[in-house]
């Protein structure tokens, strides 16, 4: 199976500890990291999106994704 996930978090360490942590359990970076601007909250986010090759399993709607 392949599972997608995408990584959001305020433009600050959080964000690369989240990216990192994500590449340390075996996911890949899926293109480029995006950035966002909360008006609300006057601050940045980040999003980065992952992919990762699970064999063996199949897919389904209740798959925890942050468990691979």
């Amino acid at each position: 199976m392949k599972l997608y996930r995408f990584l959001t978090a305020p433009d600050d360490a959080s964000f690369c500890h989240k990216v990192t942590a994500a590449l340390n359990k075996g996911w890949e970076l899926h293109g480029s990291p995006t950035y966002a601007f909360d008006s609300m909250n006057g601050t940045m986010h980040c999003g980065q999106a992952v992919i990762k090759d699970v064999p063996g399993k199949e897919y389904t709607p209740d798959t925890k994704l942050s468990e691979h």
